[in-house]
């Protein structure tokens, strides 16, 4: 494999925080990376390094002379005046592009529903952030940096981008590289075959792992696993020495100069720990049978021509106690209305919202600039605001004690909200939500800003939330660990249940998308197969027969399992303060729910066949 980019030992100290220290690294062909770190770790600074754009304190970066270096930041640039076609193609001329098919499949997966000589300046952020991408992928890099690229895009669209740079880089005799910044867990699965760390604790090192995010978290832990059994043996000599050192003059006297510099040994091989985090349940108000209804909403919204679109057409959606549902759909389908809708923020145009009497609604929004407000208090004091004390595990704790739990430092925790990082603001959301003791939570793209381990911490922590939970995002790696189902708003005003979770919308979206130019399935639609051969579609009398009787069968352990999902919502829901029972009752809850998206399945299968 050819060799494209290399560092070798760089270092890089910013103020008194050393980010690098002594780095190399090197790309080759094939190679695709992805890169994971705490947030502030430097991420996004090894880029920029890389990429040429940020010069290292010591050490270097090479390329191999001739090869393409293209890259995705955090920031979308584009010249006043700029049209969609301008930044995509700049002054290219449209038969120089449009005859190219690899041209034309990423404006299939990203510029669809874009008019190419719109302004760029009319875009909302997530098509500024898929023009951008599709203005660097249309020039084909032999090195590909990218900052963040799934940020904005909704579930299809990541999809789409983890086929797209699959089929262009990790194809046997495949050449160039990429390497990739996200907190995007599934993504770094599906793309990635190698994984850098940043670690930030300080020590500038950058850690390798082979294999994608899942063998990352296993290796991870075996590193542990192994410091841990390192550190008992170590703490075990180092009480040894200690004892020694104590023993009193007369021991002192016989060769001390050894047992200091063994002791000293001891305590200098001691590696730095890394940033603690831990996110602890808070107690959860009652909540009763009634929770949440949507009744025949019908929601509108008005369009720059001077009509209106309907983003909710008579929608029915009922929440129980103990839900948790993931929400996904094409961007402007109208789930963040969804989510306004049942936190009282908005009113529907049609229909009403019924809510229970002991619902306590939390609400995770994207806008981190609702902390401007408070920006020039402490996280301390953002939290005391709230509730001067909280009850955790039976213990009384301060509001210090708890920032301290959510991975503030001291230093951190009394630092003023208008300079903490963007995910130091969002961890500060997070807690601030939690402290007041809700019993529904929303959470609208709460993975914005936050580093892998604080996802892992804020999944563990919703692994066991007691109350009822709705999630829109993107982050199907999220979606699929803290949701026992998926809804979909598909962009025709209807919501709909996907038994079949993430996958299914996609195979929703595919088959809407159609084939593509020339008769030829798009990236959006590939996958999305009808049925081949003679006599396809075609069902027989007998067939359709035991179909019906299927159905009849299936619907009867239907309504079975909805009524033990009911009694185990109403035990739940009769003490949620009992945590050991109300794990029980949701690991049989979980178990059941499984169940019946496999009864489902086999209802769908049949009714099919019975029609």
């Amino acid at each position: 494999m050819a060799h494209l980019l290399g560092a070798d030992g760089i270092s890089l100290t910013i103020g008194t925080r050393t980010l690098l220290d002594g780095v190399s690294l090197g790309l080759d062909d094939g190679d695709r990376i992805g890169v994971v770190g705490p947030n502030g770790a430097g991420k996004s600074t090894l880029l920029r390094l890389l990429a040429g754009t940020a010069t290292p304190d010591g050490g270097r970066v090479t390329r191999v002379g001739g090869s393409r270096l293209g890259m995705l930041d955090q920031r979308d640039d584009a010249r006043p005046g700029a049209t969609v076609l301008d930044l995509v193609h700049g002054d290219d001329a449209t038969h120089e592009w449009a005859s190219d098919s690899r041209i034309r499949a990423v404006h299939a997966g990203l510029l669809a529903d874009l008019d190419l000589d719109q302004p760029v300046s009319t875009l909302s952020g997530g098509q500024r952030r898929r023009a951008a991408l599709a203005a660097l992928l249309v020039t084909d890099p032999d090195v590909l940096l990218l900052d963040e690229p799934t940020n904005h895009l909704d579930v299809e669209g990541v999809a789409w981008l983890a086929e797209h740079l699959r089929d262009r880089y990790g194809r046997p005799g495949a050449t160039g590289a990429l390497v990739v910044v996200t907190h995007d867990r599934w993504f770094l699965d599906a793309v990635c075959s190698r994984m850098w760390e940043v670690r930030g604790d300080g020590t500038g090192a950058v850690d390798g792992y082979e294999g994608g995010y899942a063998a990352y978290i296993l290796a991870r832990a075996e590193r542990s696993r192994q410091a841990a059994a390192a550190a008992e043996k170590r703490n075990n000599l180092l009480r040894k020495e200690l004892a020694w050192l104590k023993r009193g003059a007369p021991a002192r006297t016989s060769k001390p100069k050894f047992r200091l510099d063994a002791a000293a040994a001891l305590i200098d091989d001691e590696p730095p720990p890394r940033d603690t985090l831990e996110l602890t349940q808070m107690a959860t108000k009652r909540l009763g049978k009634d929770v949440l209804d949507l009744e025949d909403v019908t929601v509108t919204v008005p369009q720059p021509d001077g009509g209106e679109r309907t983003l909710l057409d008579d929608v029915t959606w009922r929440l129980g106690p103990g839900d948790r549902y993931g929400l996904v759909g094409v961007n402007g389908a109208g789930k963040t209305t969804v989510l306004a809708l049942l936190a009282g923020r908005r009113e529907p145009d049609g229909g009403h919202v019924r809510r229970g009497r002991t619902v306590e609604v939390a609400e995770l929004t994207q806008e981190v600039t609702e902390l401007d407000e408070v920006g020039d208090r402490t996280a301390v004091q953002v939290v005391d605001a709230e509730k001067r004390t909280v009850v955790v595990d039976g213990k009384e704790m301060t509001a210090g004690q708890l920032t301290e739990r959510l991975g503030f430092t001291r230093e951190r925790a009394h630092t003023p909200v208008r300079d903490l990082s963007g995910g130091e603001r969002r961890r500060l959301q997070l807690l601030r939500l939690l402290v007041s003791e809700p019993n529904v939570l929303l959470l609208d793209e709460p993975t914005n800003d936050l580093d892998t381990d604080t996802l892992a911490a804020v999944e563990d922590l919703l692994d066991g939330w007691p109350g009822t939970l709705i999630v829109v995002s993107h982050d199907r790696y999220l979606l699929e660990r803290v949701c026992d189902r998926q809804w979909a708003l598909l962009g025709d005003g209807t919501l709909r249940d996907l038994p079949g979770g993430v996958e299914q919308y996609l195979s929703l979206r595919r088959a809407a998308a159609g084939p593509g130019p020339e008769g030829s399935p798009t990236p959006a639609s590939a996958g999305s197969a009808a049925p081949s051969g003679d006599g396809a579609g075609k069902v027989s009398a007998a067939e359709q027969r035991q179909a019906k009787k299927a159905v009849q069968r299936l619907e009867k352990r239907l309504t079975r399992l909805a009524e033990e999902e009911a009694r185990l919502h109403d035990q739940m829901a009769a003490d949620p303060t009992d945590f050991e029972a109300t794990a029980k009752l949701d690991a049989r809850l979980r178990a059941l729910l499984a169940e019946k998206d496999e009864v489902e399945m086999e209802w769908l299968e049949a009714a099919e066949l019975a029609e």
